[in-house]
């Protein structure tokens, strides 16, 4: 597009949004992404979280009165449930604003009212109520006055979805419609319905934007199944109102959901689908907007010719690396607006829907890469590319500035250790104050001082799959872990004070009835044996872009889905000749684990838990007991570096009791007690002189055979009998690492 008077060229303005519904308490940050990107190309860009935008619209005194007078209006029946609330919707009208409000964390005298439980309207979600002295008697009232709070929106959620928009959900929005879509026809059918309020009100916000911010592009993220069907209706409202703005629907859904799309309806509600990696596709888009390129040299983009999805691709320009896709930029969202909420009584969910957490990667895919479950034949997983401790640290401390927020999800598929590890180091050398959690492999690579390190940065949590604790099956898996290997890392972590959440898989092709009763038992003595805090059964599915997906015959399993749909291709149906009836053990792993986490029933005979026969377990009693306490694996790599956590010592000299000896007391002192540790005063000087070398600071760290060479060389003997002796293992009880 060119100016004529000027011949000045006229760069396309973009618009990037999420539609609802993906979290309540933080935004995605695909936007963020691409947004910081497009600041490197010096490309202003505007974006838009659409699902908290519209949360607080509708959940607002005004909202909610036209939600009651909407259905007054109507004569459909109500539940008795849903009448009840009805009925109280004055005292509902009432007292949103304010609720609002106190889980934005800017009222939080509320909490005293709310936990009175005279001020909240009551309805089903209070009926389901757990012991709140039990669940949150250590947390506080802040806590129970917003866990009271969330079941007080649910119940309002559970009207909406009954009397209103039955597609309605907090954390995704007609995902139904969007899972395993392989079809068109229903969600074509959904989007030319008429308008329900979300669906209104959803429009109404983006048209505010739009008209405020006249884009020419309009980037539509799209992570989940339940954000498709709000993104079409955004694109669908676009192409109606503004035919003269483009759209692009990207995200994680078109990645993996959308990479055979045929079907050209899709093409009435966008322009374009892009995959993978948003930042060169986005660049190269926008460069064919403005006229400095051809649309044939779009990279990889599915757009309508005539009749026909035309996959495009020929562009030859590679796509961006990680150190150069620019600082996340979350301005222009409603940072201090999103709610804390706390849904469930999980120690790790509460982390995903408490708090606002800045999300960060590490990576670049998966260095695994490995698991036959992952999708590990696409780019997001496939191609690893790890970014330094420097350049991230640059962006925390960027994000940081620009957010007034320190607490960091790192959304790696599996953090690398090593990098952990220097991320680690620089974090606690820049002095910076960060709260941290990531997903991790249990790998042995994640020692206990290595933990201690991650604590030290203020890492305060960790997930990883423990998936079926079945060493049969995990090999299988090609998960590259065994269950004691596990129950060893899981340990490392819990004994440094960072809280392990499981994940966990039932139903993996030819796991038998045996093999799940078994693993279900591993779950429980790694919860009886503290090493795990948290959990979560995920039942198998097949996708379409892993191993056992692409090779189901090598896996035994039968797959049911021959045909190929013209819309979505992920998740596949299949049968499992050689495994048990995997549907019949939802229920119980279910009950066992909520149990379990609670510290409760861990004394319960296995076949309690589910309404059908079961074989007894094959797993010894003491099989995680005995796990914690084999160290024949453990070595020290002799590149591992020596790092000294603790304050320099003091040191005294005095001699013993025969006065004939010389002795030295080194006296540390940290953030709660001093501790002393004597030794001989040669010793003791060699590690006066080392400690600030070991301190994190400007000096590169020093290995383990260089502390060796020093000490060796200093005549004080050998180095390896020095080790087990008791003033080096007093220094590494307290605040000496070697990782």
């Amino acid at each position: 597009m060119l100016n004529r008077k000027t011949k000045i060229p006229l760069q396309t303005s973009i618009l990037l949004i999420t539609p609802p519904f993906t979290q309540l308490n933080t935004p995605y940050p695909a936007t963020a992404y691409l947004k910081g990107f497009l600041n490197t190309l010096n490309r202003k860009a505007y974006q838009a979280d659409l699902g908290i935008e519209v949360i607080l619209k509708v959940f607002s005194k005004a909202g909610l009165t036209q939600l009651f007078d909407r259905l007054e209006a109507s004569d459909i029946a109500l539940s008795d449930n849903a009448f009840r609330i009805y009925s109280l919707r004055s005292a509902y009208i009432t007292t949103i604003d304010a609720v609002i409000s106190f889980l934005q964390n800017k009222n939080p005298t509320l909490a005293h009212s709310i936990c009175s439980r005279s001020y909240l309207p009551e309805a089903s979600r209070f009926m389901q109520l757990e012991d709140l002295e039990w669940a949150f008697g250590t947390m506080g009232i802040h806590d129970k006055a917003r866990h009271l709070s969330t079941l007080y929106l649910e119940d309002l959620a559970d009207l909406i979805q009954e009397a209103e928009d039955p597609y309605f959900g907090f954390s995704r929005y007609a995902e139904r419609l969007g899972r395993s879509a392989s079809s068109f026809d229903e969600l074509n059918t959904a989007l030319l319905a008429p308008n329900t309020l979300f669906t209104q009100t959803l429009c109404e916000v983006l048209e505010a934007h739009l008209l405020r911010e006249q884009p020419t592009l309009v980037c539509i993220s799209i992570p989940f199944p339940g954000n498709l069907f709000a993104g079409l209706k955004c694109g669908q409202w676009i192409r109606s109102k503004h035919p003269h703005m483009k759209v692009v629907l990207g995200g994680g859904y078109a990645n993996t959901e959308l990479r055979s799309v045929k079907d050209h309806r899709l093409f009435n509600y966008v322009d374009f689908v892009s995959l993978d990696d948003g930042e060169a596709p986005l660049k190269i888009l926008l460069e064919c907007l403005d006229g400095e390129r051809e649309p044939s040299e779009l990279k990889r983009m599915f757009k309508l010719e005539g009749e026909e999805v035309v996959y495009f691709n020929k562009s030859k320009e590679r796509d961006v690396p990680q150190r150069d896709t620019g600082t996340p930029d979350y301005s222009d969202l409603l940072l201090h607006d999103y709610l804390s909420v706390i849904e469930v009584v999980n120690p790790m969910h509460r982390l995903w829907s408490d708090g606002r957490w800045n999300k960060l990667t590490l990576a670049h895919g998966c260095y695994w890469g490995k698991c036959s479950f992952c999708d590990i034949s696409l780019d997001y997983i496939r191609r690893y590319e790890p970014m330094t401790a420097s350049l991230l640290c640059d962006r925390i401390e960027d994000i940081i500035a620009q957010t007034g927020q320190n607490g960091f999800h790192f959304v790696d598929e599996a953090a690398p250790p090593a990098l952990l590890r220097d991320l680690a180091m620089e974090i606690i050398r820049r002095k910076l104050t960060v709260v941290w959690w990531t997903n991790i492999r249990f790998e042995k690579n994640f020692t206990t001082d290595l933990c201690v390190l991650l604590k030290a940065s203020g890492c305060i949590a960790v997930s990883g799959g423990l998936e079926v604790a079945s060493d049969r099956l995990l090999e299988r898996m090609k998960k590259g872990v065994t269950v004691s290997q596990v129950a060893k890392v899981a340990h490392s972590f819990t004994s440094s004070g960072i809280m392990v959440h499981a994940y966990l898989m039932y139903g993996f092709p030819t796991q038998t009835s045996q093999e799940t009763i078994d693993s279900l038992e591993m779950v429980r003595q790694l919860f009886d044996q503290g090493v795990i805090q948290s959990g979560f059964w995920h039942r198998f599915a097949m996708t379409a872009h892993s191993p056992v997906g692409l090779h189901p015959e090598s896996f035994d399993v039968m797959n049911l889905t021959p045909d190929i749909g013209s819309f979505a291709n992920n998740d596949l149906d299949h049968a499992d000749p050689l495994g048990a009836d995997h549907a019949l053990f939802s229920e119980g792993l279910r009950k066992s684990l909520f149990n379990f986490m609670h510290g409760v029933c861990l004394d319960y005979p296995l076949s309690r838990w589910f309404d059908f026969k079961v074989p007894k377990t094959s797993i010894s009693k003491r099989y995680i007991q005995n796990s914690l306490l084999d160290n024949s694996d453990h070595t020290t790599r002799s590149n591992a570096v020596v790092i000294w956590l603790g304050s320099l010592p003091e040191l005294g000299l005095f001699e013993d009791e025969t006065g004939e000896f010389e002795i030295a007391e080194l006296v540390f002192y940290d953030k709660r007690k001093e501790f002393a540790v004597e030794t001989t005063p040669e010793i003791a000087a060699w590690f006066c002189e080392m400690a600030p070398k070991l301190q994190i600071g400007n000096n590169a760290p020093l290995q383990i055979s260089e502390i060796k060479a020093s000490f060796e060389l200093t005549d004080l003997g050998d180095f390896d009998t020095f080790q087990s002796g008791s003033f080096w293992q007093a220094l590494k009880k307290h605040h000496l690492l070697i990782v």
